[in-house]
Formats: structure tokens, C-alpha cells, sequence
């Protein structure tokens, strides 16, 4: 189903999100991009940085995942089909074939309810510096020293301008406690992208997040341990 149509559905709720990048981004995106990078970063059809959606929500669900097994909730095994589907207590039914991660985003039998834009950067790249590369050499874990002739180059945003990248998040028929997990797993996210151990995708989620939490949603949450 078309963004557009579900929009046109007065259950869709929508909700701004803004990260502002702390350092350098490392976001690449596959093949070369009229740079000398081996991982050039990923960009829209105009040009401008972006941070994908897929990978703002595949981060996403980790955390909700981690935050749900803290609160003592069985969680499905992602992402092997077979393992997605079984027998799960949730909030909102007694017994379910889906575990309440997989109410918010989908497995291999349901669609998911959470729909996540890209995040854009405000900035046009006429206003931008120029590109920075970064090298870097692959490591042999087990030797523990550098593979010879491994060299690479990644291509990465330009450091410490505080970067802002927009976008929004739509939910479609949410379950009740799906915005507190939400905010809860967005709040777990301090870093996107590559080369976080070296200090790169590090970020800070402008507040307030403008996502209301339901009444009673945490009192659902916390209602596994009862």
C-alpha cells in the first residue's frame, strides 16, 4: 500500500523526528558515486545527506527488542522466518502468533504498523564543505594485525557542524503501548551508521520529540512480570 493512501486513513498518526549528528556520518551506500571513495555516503536524488529509513528502523527494533526482553516480554527471533511466528503473550491479546515487537514492526505473516521516512539533512550541498575521505585498512581479527594490501577510503559528512536531518515517522493502527517503546528505543540510540567505535554517526535526538505517549501504556508494559 501506497504512503499516500494510508496518509488519506485517519488512523495514521504522523510525528516529526530530528537527529543532529555530533560528529562525522559514515552512511554508505553501495557502488562509486563520482568520488574516489571505495564507501561513498548515501544521498537522495537531489544531492542532499540522508540517513536511510530502513536503517533508522531496522536500529530501531534492536533496541525495542532489547527494552521489551528487559521487561520480561518473549521476543521473536529475527530475522529467520520460521523463527518469527509461535506462541507469544501480548499486551493486547492472551496469546498471539506474534510477540508485540512484531505488532509494531512486522515479521514474515504481518505487516508492520510503523512506517519510517528518511531523514534529510537541511542543508543543500552548494552550502556544504567538500567531501571527506577517510582512510582506513582491514583488520585480521585472529592475527590481529593489518591484511596487507587492504587499504580503503570512506567517504564521511563533514565533522563537528551539527548537522540536522529531518523526517517523520507514521504509525498505522498502533497497539497502545507502541509509542512509549518507541520513544523509549529512540532515546537507546546515540550513534548510526559506521565506524561508531571510532567515533563517527554519533547524534542527539532534538526535544522535545513531539511523540505522545497513551495513558497506561508503561502499566501495559511492565504488565509481563505480573
Amino acid at each position: 500500500m501506497k504512503l499516500s493512501t494510508l496518509l488519506a486513513c485517519p488512523t495514521v498518526q504522523t510525528y516529526p523526528l530530528t537527529a543532529i549528528i555530533d560528529s562525522a556520518l559514515c552512511i554508505g551506500a553501495g557502488g562509486s558515486a563520482g568520488t574516489l571513495a571505495d564507501k561513498p555516503i548515501v544521498r537522495n536524488a537531489e544531492g542532499r545527506l540522508i540517513i536511510p529509513g530502513s536503517h533508522l528502523k531496522g536500529r530501531l527494533r534492536h533496541e525495542c527488542e532489547k527494552i521489551a526482553r528487559g521487561l520480561g516480554w518473549a521476543v521473536s527471533r529475527s530475522p529467520k522466518p520460521s523463527d518469527m511466528v509461535g506462541h507469544y503473550r501480548t499486551p493486547t491479546h492472551n496469546e498471539s502468533p506474534h510477540c508485540l515487537i512484531s505488532e509494531i514492526f512486522g515479521d514474515a505473516s504481518l505487516p508492520s504498523c510503523l512506517i519510517v521516512d528518511d531523514l534529510i539533512c537541511i542543508i543543500p550541498p552548494s552550502e556544504l564543505p567538500h567531501e571527506v575521505i577517510r582512510p582506513g585498512v582491514t583488520l585480521n581479527r585472529r592475527r590481529r594485525t593489518a591484511e596487507d594490501q587492504k587499504l580503503y577510503f570512506l567517504e564521511t559528512s563533514p565533522a563537528n557542524l551539527q548537522l540536522k536531518f529531518t523526517g517523520e515517522i507514521h504509525l498505522v493502527n498502533p497497539p497502545v503501548y507502541a509509542t512509549a517503546l518507541i520513544c523509549a528505543g529512540l532515546q537507546h540510540i546515540h550513534a548510526l551508521g559506521g565506524s561508531k567505535s571510532a567515533g563517527l554517526g554519533w547524534l542527539t535526538w532534538q526535544r522535545p520529540l513531539n511523540i505522545p505517549i497513551a495513558e497506561g501504556a508503561w502499566t501495559v508494559l511492565g504488565g509481563a512480570s505480573s
